[in-house]
């Protein structure tokens, strides 16, 4: 299987290492794997499972949380929120370069992690835990003994799975704010549990616990003669194979678009159910989120509608720029271009030909680097207003809409 390996910007600022294991072809989804703790993206459990849904056409995502594996940073700083916004950047990052996941799988504590990050990964449909804890903090059991030594003096060095890290006393205070169940029974997502009745690190009372406080669609599987860490091959693919066929029924349940105009090379834009505002935008195989800031209600998870409309002419802007520079062979180096909306007074404006009530102004500031001479900055300024977006806005739009036709 192609897998591509690189390093993304984690919540910190550290750069995390990443394995993007893919199928032949389009992937029918994309899953991002969490993987347990202390663990990496190479164990086991999490490159036998990548590699078995490769095979049934899933892309998956593994990476080292910060401080363990291949990733930057120091483990002792990291703690369970952490995990979870190292989670929400990877989300990001296959948004804005591959596929954004739809399906979120998560080991041990990373099960944990991913029913807490996927309230803000709004694409995701289907989320999976296997032998997960109904509360992070259940994994303090694993050093229990140093626990008080922790507390008092604020770290301690502790031996898990034969390796020594270091735990501090943050780690402990952050996994006793958290509540799990508000997650569960807000997930919203169709779920999927896995869980030994035999493991003996994390009981399968916390497989009841989540369970009873996930609301339907919810689905359990007993992994029977498996342990915590699924180190037997043939378990970790019998949790591939169960996932592959679970999670079609789900993902292929995902609300239609409304038109084909998506597949005719158009935009569909959806409701994610996350807040008030936020919505899904869908461009060919491209995703990104859209949404309105706190002061007026929304969750400001991505930009305003008015944000991308500037985005959209700024990168036709620069792009129609770039073009230009190539086709004559101009030293070129860079352009930024920076915008800004605001509603004015018709009056103030010279050139318009409304003189009544307000119109919308939109200030364009482009910064042009490379060896260039004055005719030719001059020049690259008047191919800006030539830009098909600039085009449209300027001139006359006829907007046609209608209702979508309804299916029985």
């Amino acid at each position: 299987m192609p897998t591509e390996r690189f390093q993304f910007q984690g919540a910190e600022g550290q750069l995390l290492s990443a394995a993007l294991d893919r199928p032949e072809g389009t992937p029918r989804a994309t899953a991002l794997f969490a993987h347990c703790f202390t663990c990496g993206k190479n164990n086991l459990a999490a490159s036998r499972i990548a590699g078995e849904l490769v095979a049934r056409g899933f892309a998956v995502l593994r990476f080292d949380f910060t401080g363990l594996g291949d990733s930057e940073g120091e483990f002792a700083n990291t703690h369970f929120s952490s995990n979870v916004a190292d989670l929400i950047r990877a989300a990001d990052h296959l948004r804005a370069g591959h596929q954004a996941p739809a399906l979120l799988i998560g080991h041990s504590l990373g099960g944990a992690a991913v029913l807490a990050a996927a309230e803000r990964i709004p694409e995701a449909k289907a989320v999976v835990t296997i032998g997960a804890p109904s509360d992070p903090a259940h994994v303090t059991g694993l050093f229990k003994d140093h626990i008080e030594t922790i507390r008092t003096e604020g770290e301690a060095e502790v031996s898990l799975a034969g390796r020594a890290f270091k735990i501090r006393r943050s780690f402990l205070d952050d996994v006793g704010t958290q509540r799990l169940a508000n997650h569960v029974a807000n997930l919203r997502r169709a779920l999927l549990i896995f869980h030994a009745p035999t493991d003996d690190t994390v009981g399968i009372e916390n497989a009841t616990h989540i369970f009873v406080a996930a609301k339907h669609p919810k689905s359990f599987i007993s992994l029977a003669g498996a342990d915590h860490l699924l180190t037997k091959r043939e378990d970790a693919l019998y949790v591939a194979d169960m996932v592959a066929v679970w999670a079609e029924r789900y993902l292929d349940a995902a609300p239609p678009m409304a038109e084909s105009l998506a597949e005719k090379g158009g935009v569909t834009v959806q409701e994610t159910g996350e807040g008030r505002f936020q919505q899904l935008i869908t461009a060919g195989r491209h995703t990104l989120i859209a949404d309105e800031p706190v002061e007026i209600g929304g969750l400001d998870s991505g930009p305003n509608p008015y944000d991308l409309l500037l985005a959209a002419l700024g990168t036709c802007t620069s792009m129609t720029m770039r073009m230009y520079a190539e086709r004559k062979t101009l030293p070129l180096e860079r352009v930024t271009v920076t915008l800004k909306h605001s509603r004015i007074h018709a009056r103030d404006c010279a050139e318009c030909d409304t003189k009544d009530g307000t119109i919308s102004r939109i200030e364009r500031v482009i910064t042009i680097d490379g060896a260039l001479d004055g005719e030719q900055r001059n020049r690259l300024m008047e191919i800006a207003d030539k830009c098909p977006v600039h085009r449209t806005l300027t001139s006359e739009i006829d907007i046609v809409t209608r209702e979508a036709d309804r299916t029985s």
